[in-house]
């Protein structure tokens, strides 16, 4: 999802309508985006953190378990390869299977909590790390990409979409 530009017009119509959705939930656009920066500027990343949260001045990210350094940096490798192929999964000969799938079925329990400090600004939104197409094919979710790993001007342009077929 993050190289926006390759995709076809029903999916770049349906990130748009998707995240536009976690940003009104959140709050708005500029707090969203504001969220997003704050999540890129934190070092060490933020899923890293030892009590599942990210807090920033205008609302919080919780989830319900660690992660650790090596499950992260996998998942990193991983949405390369999502990229390519449209699948998290490799085949059952490529020698990152076994890890691959441990890193599947580690983080799809996951559950990420995204609530504005005012809850007069929104009511916030939750989100999974993967959707599971079928049992051969997990992608990761775009608003997870978008809220951890695609750039600042990718979700900007996803959230400014406008369908040519309007």
């Amino acid at each position: 999802m993050c190289d926006f530009n390759t995709l076809d017009e029903a999916s770049k119509e349906t990130y748009h309508k998707q995240l536009s959705e976690c940003a009104i939930a959140f709050g708005g656009t500029n707090f969203f985006l504001q969220l997003l920066e704050a999540v890129r500027k934190a070092k060490p990343h933020p899923l890293l953190a030892k009590h599942s949260e990210f807090t920033f001045s205008h609302g919080s990210i919780k989830w319900n378990k660690v992660i650790f350094k090596d499950k992260l940096s996998l998942l990193m490798k991983v949405r390369v390869t999502e990229s390519k192929n449209g699948n998290l999964i490799p085949s059952k000969e490529d020698p990152s299977y076994k890890n691959v799938m441990n890193l599947l079925r580690t983080l799809h329990p996951l559950k990420f909590e995204v609530t504005p400090k005012d809850t007069n600004e929104g009511k916030g939104f939750s989100v999974h790390p993967f959707d599971e197409v079928n049992a051969y094919t997990t992608r990761l979710n775009p608003v997870f990409d978008a809220l951890f790993f695609c750039s600042i001007d990718t979700v900007k342009k996803i959230l400014n979409f406008e369908s040519k077929t309007k």
